[in-house]
C-alpha cells in the first residue's frame, strides 16, 4: 500500500488521539463547574439523557451511553440520593422502573449545560458550520463502527 493510500488511516488515528485527551479535559472542566450544583460527572451524563429524552430505565440508559449498567445504577442512585432523579413505575416493564427528573435535578441540569453551553460559544467562536458539520460526520461514522462493543 502507497503512503497516500494509507494518509486517511492516518488521519483517523488522528482523530483518535485527539479525542482522548479532549473527552478528559472537559470531564476535568464540567467537575470544576458540577460540585458546586452536586453533580459529578456520571451524574451529569444521566441528568442530560432524562433532559433530554425523558424517563428511561437504567438499561436503555447505559445503552445509550455505552455504560455498563451497574455505573448508570451508581449514578441514579447518586442522583435520588440528592433529590434529582425519582423511579416510576414503567407500563412497558413492571420489573424495570422509569427513571425521570424531578423538578430540582431538571434545575440543576439545565443550570450546567447553560454555563457549558457558554464556554462552548467562545470555543467554537472560530469554527464555521461546516467544519462542525464535518466533525460531526467524522465522529459519527466512527462512532457507528463501534457500535458493537459490548460494554457489560
Amino acid at each position: 500500500m502507497s503512503e497516500t493510500e494509507d494518509e486517511p488511516t492516518d488521519r483517523l488515528s488522528e482523530v483518535f488521539d485527539l479525542v482522548g485527551p479532549l473527552y478528559r479535559r472537559a470531564q476535568r472542566k464540567v467537575e470544576q463547574y458540577a460540585p458546586t450544583m452536586g453533580l459529578s460527572v456520571g451524574v451529569r451524563a444521566v441528568l442530560n439523557m432524562l433532559r433530554e429524552h425523558g424517563p428511561m430505565t437504567v438499561p436503555q440508559m447505559g445503552r445509550a451511553q455505552a455504560l455498563s449498567r451497574q455505573f448508570v445504577q451508581r449514578m441514579i442512585n447518586d442522583a435520588a440520593a440528592r433529590g434529582l432523579v425519582e423511579a416510576v413505575p414503567n407500563p412497558a416493564h413492571k420489573r424495570s422502573s422509569l427513571i425521570r427528573l424531578t423538578g430540582e435535578g431538571r434545575s440543576a441540569i439545565t443550570a450546567l449545560i447553560d454555563s457549558e453551553r457558554a464556554m462552548l460559544r467562545e470555543a467554537g467562536a472560530d469554527l464555521d458550520d461546516a467544519e462542525i458539520d464535518a466533525c460531526l460526520r467524522v465522529l459519527s461514522s466512527l462512532l457507528r463502527f463501534l457500535d458493537h462493543v459490548d460494554m457489560e
